[in-house]
């Protein structure tokens, strides 16, 4: 008997061996298909993140199909006696949109994060904000159209009020006219700084942007504008190292601007912010195979348009109506329009809760105008909050609509922050909002077999 045990011990344990091989063969390739997954889908998150852009680029397709991109600067707000801005204000055509579209909100760049304009509009055009950066003094000279060198220093200008004690108490010196604003920087033009040329070009109202030129440059420089009232100007300290030249060129820049707008009350001071050197973007011809056009009345919001490979079209005048009719005549000419609504955010900023309403009324007024062009894939959002309450950009999730043939409509009645929030997009990223656009739009091809 033991005989017995010991041979089928001899015969048995080889099969047993081979049994368990077999199966930890088996268990290592399901291991290796399931990291081999894993691999894969880390992959394709990196693509649509840390790349940003790569993985559209392999699936935008050109057809003739059309997007519109319809941003209401701002737009969302907070509640005063009750109701936001937006659902205060009568607006039955964009209401009626909402019922047929899908809807949700949208955080501008991550939850609880308060966008600038620049970074918001990077989102929204699908440009990853926190990998592109692009300082207000770039996008300015972007936006009037400057030559700007690959060198070159850019800083936004605001006029400003500063009292006998040199605090502010206007950080946009009452919003003064554009004429008196091209008075200002032709005055300011003629300061004379050595190793650096001084360009100081006006933008529109208290707005304005200067340009360095020269050598070693640095755009490390900290903001001399503290953001509220009653307070000094702050000075331009270098943030690192390398900036220490720049701050002292800069320091000196704005002392003696200073002396120049002492005697031009309201405007007897200028702020800067958003140091910045040209950067390299990624084209809208690059990723998405689109012809894109943009129609905006600011020119900071042209400059972000250009800087992403858009034709800035022309307009008639300064209005909603204005921007609308550009549309109509350039319709046919392009498959893609950006339309920036800037009077929502400015009312907000100033606090005035009845204006930004009205800018609201008057916007859904052209909406039946865009609707009759038919474009397959009609997007309407902000680029983040602006309410009046806080007199200032803020942190909260922005509505949006997206209306479509091949959307899936769901049970949103009306455009506001409350309704919005229920509706089947849910709550995403600025960054999903192009990909959304393209797909509606037929023109992304499928991913993978």
């Amino acid at each position: 008997m033991r005989e017995d045990t010991q041979k089928h011990d001899s015969i048995s344990s080889p099969a047993i061996n081979a049994m368990s091989g077999s199966s930890n063969t088996r268990l290592d390739e399901t291991r290796f298909a399931r990291e081999a997954r894993r691999a894969k889908a880390r992959q394709v998150k990196s693509e649509l993140t840390s790349n940003g852009t790569s993985l559209l680029k392999k699936l935008s397709k050109a057809t003739p199909s059309k997007i519109i991109l319809f941003v209401m600067d701002g737009v969302g707000g907070l509640p005063i006696e009750g109701k936001t801005e937006l659902e205060h204000a009568l607006k039955p055509n964009l209401d009626s949109l909402a019922r047929q579209s899908v809807c949700g909100v949208v955080d501008p760049i991550s939850a609880g994060i308060t966008p600038g304009s620049g970074p918001a509009h990077l989102g929204l055009f699908g440009c990853d904000p926190l990998k592109y950066n692009i300082g207000r003094g770039v996008l300015e000279a972007s936006g009037i159209n400057f030559p700007l060198e690959k060198d070159d220093l850019a800083v936004r200008i605001n006029f400003a009020t500063i009292d006998k004690e040199g605090k502010i108490t206007d950080r946009r010196a009452g919003r003064i006219s554009t004429e008196i604003n091209e008075k200002l920087c032709e005055e300011l033009s003629r300061i004379n700084i050595e190793s650096v040329k001084i360009f100081v070009k006006p933008v529109k109202e208290h707005r304005a942007v200067v340009v360095f030129r020269g050598k070693n440059l640095s755009e490390a420089i900290a903001e001399t504008d503290p953001q509220v009232l009653e307070a000094l100007p702050l000075e331009p300290i270098a943030l690192s190292k390398e900036a220490q030249t720049t701050s002292e060129i800069i320091s000196k820049f704005v002392s003696e601007a200073k002396k120049v707008l002492a005697p031009h009350h309201p405007a007897n001071m200028l702020l800067l912010r958003g140091f910045a050197k040209p950067p390299s973007l990624p084209s809208f011809q690059e990723i998405y195979h689109l012809n894109p056009a943009a129609i905006a009345t600011y020119p900071m919001y042209k400059g972000l348009a250009r800087l992403v490979g858009m034709k800035v079209l022309q307009l008639k005048g300064g209005n909603i109506e204005d921007e609308v009719t550009a549309l109509e005549e350039n319709y046919k000419d392009h498959d893609f329009f950006f339309i920036h609504i800037k009077g929502t955010d400015s009312a907000g900023e100033d606090g005035d809760w009845k204006r930004k309403v009205q800018v609201i009324e008057n916007a859904d007024k052209f909406i039946p105008r865009i609707l009759k062009l038919k474009p397959e894939s009609l997007v309407i959002t902000g680029d983040h909050s602006t309410p009046s309450v806080l007199k200032s950009h803020s942190w909260h999730p922005v509505p949006i609509l997206l209306y479509s043939p091949t959307c899936r409509v769901d049970d949103v009645n009306n455009f506001s922050e409350t309704a919005c929030v229920k509706g089947g997009l849910g709550r995403i990223k600025a960054l999903d909002i192009m990909p959304l656009a393209m797909a509606h739009a037929q023109k992304l091809k499928k991913y993978g077999a």
